[in-house]
């Protein structure tokens, strides 16, 4: 009878608390804006990959070669971007962070892009189907393509320094562009990120 009665007295125990443990582990989700950085760790993340993308763009376009461009050839400079190497020790997404860069040069009105190997062959796929099936008005002709007169490529890479609970991440953003026509390199730009993460009693 009193392992009986002790039971009885234990369930509504065990109950409140199985309901108090469930309650703290609720998963709760809420939309946040886009450009509002959420910073869950040292990680790179969207918000560096804009950043650095519209800072190094925006240096880039203060340098000498633009305006030299326009007056020698008396348009915008068309710029092709390459690649992006990823040497970092984390996974980024690289494409992302080209997107960004593209991005950023079509929004400052000072220079062009050019689409790379792959979309461009896909448009020339589709001007091959036109040639076929639309009207001669609305076709678009072969051979009207515009060159790359730059071409923009570089490497990401990190490192990090840790000491007791305390860790700093540190990312390296290196771009060049270079003149397709000389192979001169008329723009390096570089761009640095350090985030420190201060460990709390639950560990990194």
């Amino acid at each position: 009878m009193n392992c009986k009665t002790t039971l009885l007295k234990l369930t509504p125990l065990v109950v409140a608390c199985s309901l108090a443990i469930t309650g703290c582990s609720s998963t709760k989700v809420q939309r946040v804006d886009a450009n509002q950085e959420v910073a869950l760790s040292d990680k790179w993340n969207g918000k560096d990959s804009q950043l650095v993308a519209e800072a190094m763009i925006n240096d880039m376009l203060s340098f000498p070669w633009v305006n030299d461009h326009l007056q020698k050839e008396g348009s915008r400079p068309a710029i092709i971007i390459q690649s992006v190497r990823n040497k970092s020790h984390q996974h980024i997404a690289v494409d992302t962070f080209l997107n960004d860069l593209k991005r950023s040069i079509l929004r400052s009105g000072q220079a062009d892009f050019v689409a790379n190997k792959d979309v461009r062959q896909e448009i020339r796929d589709e001007r091959k189907d036109q040639e076929l099936n639309a009207s001669l008005e609305t076709q678009n002709e072969m051979g009207q393509e515009q060159g790359a007169d730059y071409a923009l490529s570089g490497t990401i890479n990190s490192f990090v320094d840790q000491q007791g609970g305390d860790r700093v991440t540190f990312y390296q953003v290196d771009l060049r562009l270079i003149d397709m026509t000389t192979n001169r390199e008329v723009w390096n730009g570089q761009k640095k990120i350090q985030k420190l993460q201060e460990r709390s009693r639950f560990g990194f």
